[in-house]
């Protein structure tokens, strides 16, 4: 464990967890079922596209759970996305931005106002 995600344990974002394979496996599972969900062309652009978040956002979890953490329960999407630099280095703060900015994408389209997604933003999450 680094410095940082020490700092982020100390600081109660990360919490310790013990997995095993059978709770990747569903996460797996849930990954698989929302990329085929995304996919379907019925669906408005903005659902297509909280649905692929979705998927992401499982990914990333796994990652976590993989390195033995959960993330606190307020901020959950936010810290496990902001963590995958924790995990696979600095060098994807970058992508950690990008998923971040879809998080907060995801929940303007869930919650405020329909139709700000396209179907080019959903493709490119993929």
């Amino acid at each position: 464990m680094t410095t940082s995600s020490q700092n982020w344990h100390k600081n109660g974002w990360l919490r310790p967890h013990a997995t095993n394979r059978q709770q990747i496996a569903d996460l797996l599972a849930i990954v698989e079922r929302d990329l085929a969900d995304a996919q379907t062309a019925r669906l408005s652009s903005d659902w297509q596209f909280g649905i692929a978040y979705n998927a992401a956002l499982k990914l990333c979890t796994i990652l976590l759970y993989a390195e033995g953490y959960r993330p606190e329960m307020y901020l959950a999407h936010h810290r496990t996305l902001q963590a995958l630099q924790l995990v696979l280095g600095t060098d994807r703060k970058d992508d950690a931005g990008y998923l971040d900015s879809c998080r907060s994408k995801r929940n303007t389209v869930e919650y405020d106002v329909a139709g700000r997604t396209s179907p080019e933003e959903t493709k490119e999450l993929f």
